[in-house]
């Protein structure tokens, strides 16, 4: 009497080797999710690298320039009503050149370079203007996108935005 076993008999170390496979591709798999996650962007709105909401238009009086703090960018309402948003940075070293009201202009401290209220080098070593972020008005708010820096050679009236 023959009978036909058709079960296939595992061995220990054959259900420890799977068992050790399954858990090393599980771990594998884990750590690319994480490094993936890792590596995403994660920028909320208002905060710099995003688009930020600087305030309403009637805040902001022509000829005045005022510090967007999470937005690292002053936002500057020229005498004409038009608004620029010009990046802190310096364009010669990177140092932030904070504006200096009694002098009526942005000043860094690391070098002298000296910019005005439209972004202009008044006074070198800075070898070209600040940078601009691109501003957009909408429903009476001024905009401004962080994420696209747009260096300039110089100013042209063109930047401006107007309400």
């Amino acid at each position: 009497m023959t009978t036909s076993n058709s079960e296939t008999k595992i061995s220990r170390r054959g259900l420890l080797k799977s068992a050790w496979a399954a858990m090393g591709g599980l771990v594998f798999l884990e750590t690319g999710g994480l490094a993936l996650a890792y590596m995403q962007p994660r920028l909320a709105e208002g905060e710099f690298g995003s688009l930020i909401t600087a305030g309403a238009v009637e805040d902001f009086p022509p000829g005045s320039v005022t510090h967007i703090s999470n937005g690292r960018f002053y936002l500057s309402r020229l005498a004409d009503g038009g608004f620029l948003a010009l990046y802190q940075r310096c364009t010669h070293l990177g140092c932030n050149a904070p504006w200096d009201q009694a002098e009526g202009a942005f000043i860094c401290p690391c070098h002298s370079s000296q910019f005005s209220a439209d972004g202009s080098v008044l006074n070198p070593p800075a070898p070209r203007p600040l940078d601009t972020f691109p501003v957009s008005i909408q429903d009476g708010m001024v905009m401004v996108d962080t994420g696209k820096p747009t260096a300039r050679q110089a100013y042209e009236t063109p930047e401006a935005v107007y309400a």
